[in-house]
């Protein structure tokens, strides 16, 4: 049986908390970019380098541990930020160049008056304990606030506890796209574009 784990939804992450999100954000998506990121240790490198605490929700436990995270993306930046400098800056040129071109495959534009989601994930410890709802909620409440209509995240088919997650709060799937022989580098075959109503 879980022990219960008590944790409040706060904007953002303390700077001395990067590699702890860096780490959350690793485990969570490691399948999905591992080809581009990997070696782990420079992965962590470059996850701490770009990760942006402004566009970031987390919950945060009690003894002051970050327990999962909403990103999300915006005109201004987002959450995994960065880009071919920060890439050759962690990979050196050749690696940087490379990998920039495959990381742009994943690359999702921003839609009018949609708030579109970056990344949700909890840690193994925090699972079942409502974190996943609550920052999503939080999402919703972003949303709202910014003025838009709608929230957009996307969920890769090896995935289906995220995407129930997603269906129990709300979000209805709207378009699946096949990824076709690039999943034997990203680790899945299709993703589900889904939609939140924000009232």
């Amino acid at each position: 049986m879980s022990q219960k784990i008590s944790f409040q939804i706060i904007d953002g992450f303390e700077s001395d908390q990067k590699a702890q999100v860096a780490r959350l954000f690793w485990d969570a998506f490691k399948q999905k970019l591992s080809f581009a990121l990997k070696p782990e240790e420079k992965a962590f490198e470059f996850l701490e380098l770009v990760i942006d605490a402004d566009h970031a929700i987390s919950a945060v436990n009690f003894n002051g541990d970050v327990i999962g995270v909403a990103g999300f993306k915006t005109d201004m930046g987002a959450f995994v930020g960065g880009g071919g400098q920060e890439l050759c800056q962690v990979y050196g040129a050749f690696g940087g160049i490379w990998r920039a071109g495959v990381l742009l495959l994943l690359d999702r534009s921003k839609e009018k008056m949609t708030l579109l989601m970056d990344g949700l994930f909890v840690s193994d410890k925090a699972r079942g304990l409502g974190v996943g709802s609550a920052l999503l909620n939080a999402i919703k409440k972003e949303a709202s606030k910014r003025g838009c209509s709608r929230v957009r995240l996307d969920v890769i088919d090896s995935n289906p506890r995220a995407r129930a997650l997603y269906e129990r709060e709300g979000f209805v799937a709207e378009d699946t796209s096949d990824f076709g022989p690039l999943r034997y580098f990203f680790g899945f075959q299709e993703v589900t574009t889904m939609f939140y109503e924000v009232e």
